[in-house]
């Protein structure tokens, strides 16, 4: 934030609200794939350039964006293309992206959230190379790596090569229920853990070895830039929040255990400025802590109980050092009177954000969280031997 060059580049790339911004705790030196200029002006070299980026895309601790550093290396970038909360990143969750030009270099912006979600042949056919540089969260329904999962797909249709710029996982853990079939969505793609422990680039490697491309083709032409000075386990803060509703280290790490509350009428803060960082309801027995969520640019314009006065736990300074929890799951849960039609007011999205019924119907029936994790661990060692294959960086478990 002392950097004059940070100053200007906030005021011109990133929304104009006062945000919370996320502290630069562990970044030291390392330095992410979209820094390795000299190995992508390589693989670009007479090449048409299509790039997948977002607010996240930026450089050297959030100074300068991809694009920009792309465009003043001559690397012929000729298009644009954007995920879910758009270029910027300001879309609400589930927002429609629409198709645009950026101001700054006239260059056109194609989404991939809507209708859309996969480059089409004709958006594609202009170009010889994508390069996808998104900062991914580590859990298997942030939807970045979905979006990542459809690019390979038209790459390998269309006959494109692909390069993930790789990016450290915050929450680089592996945990939860893996995916199981009949429960694939935009939310969960693969069979993988909800903390799947991999950085883009590994997954990427993954997606495509093991063939769960659909298309004709089960694999398209991959390369992944790698990072340096990054290992698995090493502790990594953002520079700038990866998506509206996750401003700070805190918001991120609860992310994995408060998205299932996502299913249930409980607020996790969605309209005010500390969103994943609460738990309520509109019920004054469910805790002394109080918030009001309300349209809020930037964050959220129509929240979950927008409003109204919600009572229940302030997690903000709570400790917690990430990794998987359900004990407020089963907090509120049990808060309700063990009332399931009205906590899981959303039974088949808590399902597809689980990857499977099984976690619903264990929770309605009683078991602990200790007797859940267990009915885990064989598809959790099988999926980590999996894992094992796919590493590009020293694991946290040698």
């Amino acid at each position: 934030m002392k950097n004059k060059l940070f100053l200007v580049f906030a005021m011109l790339f990133l929304p104009c609200v006062s945000l919370p911004v996320i502290r630069l705790l562990a970044q030291g030196t390392v330095r992410v794939g979209g820094e390795q200029l000299e190995e992508i002006c390589q693989l670009t070299e007479g090449k048409r350039v299509g790039i997948v980026v977002n607010q996240t895309s930026v450089l050297h601790n959030g100074t300068v964006h991809l694009l920009d550093t792309l465009l003043a290396e001559k690397v012929p970038v000729k298009k644009v293309f954007v995920p879910e909360h758009g270029f910027r990143g300001t879309a609400d969750a589930g927002a429609i992206v629409k198709d645009s030009k950026d101001q700054k270099t006239g260059l056109p912006i194609v989404s991939l959230y809507g209708k859309n979600k996969k480059p089409t042949s004709a958006q594609l056919s202009d170009l010889d190379i994508l390069l996808f540089d998104l900062q991914d969260v580590g859990t298997r329904f942030f939807t970045y790596i979905s979006t990542m999962h459809y690019v390979m797909e038209a790459c390998a249709e269309q006959g494109k090569m692909c390069v993930i710029l790789d990016r450290p996982n915050p929450n680089d853990f592996v945990d939860g229920p893996v995916l199981k079939k009949g429960y694939t969505s935009f939310v969960g793609m693969h069979p993988i853990p909800v903390l799947h422990g991999l950085t883009v680039g590994e997954l990427a490697l993954m997606i495509n070895q093991e063939g769960w491309l659909t298309s004709g083709k089960n694999s398209c032409r991959l390369r992944v830039v790698k990072m340096t000075n990054w290992k698995h386990g090493d502790l990594y803060s953002l520079p700038v929040k990866p998506s509206p509703n996750l401003p700070n280290d805190q918001a991120i790490r609860l992310y994995p255990s408060l998205c299932f509350f996502e299913a249930t009428p409980m607020s996790i803060g969605r309209g005010t400025y500390f969103p994943f960082q609460v738990i309520g309801y509109p019920d004054s027995s469910y805790g002394t802590f109080s918030f009001t969520p309300q349209a809020l640019p930037g964050f959220d314009t129509d929240p979950l109980q927008k409003n109204r006065t919600c009572y229940g736990v302030d997690l903000r300074n709570v400790s917690f050092a990430g990794g998987l929890s359900f004990n407020y799951l089963f907090e509120f849960y049990n808060k309700t009177g063990r009332n399931a039609t009205l906590f899981f007011s959303r039974p088949e999205w808590f399902d597809l954000l689980a990857g499977e019924k099984r976690l619903r119907e264990q929770i309605l029936s009683g078991m602990t969280e200790e007797e859940i994790r267990a009915s885990w661990q064989e598809e959790l060692a099988g999926y980590k031997k999996m894992r094992s294959r796919y590493l590009l960086y020293p694991d946290y478990a040698e």
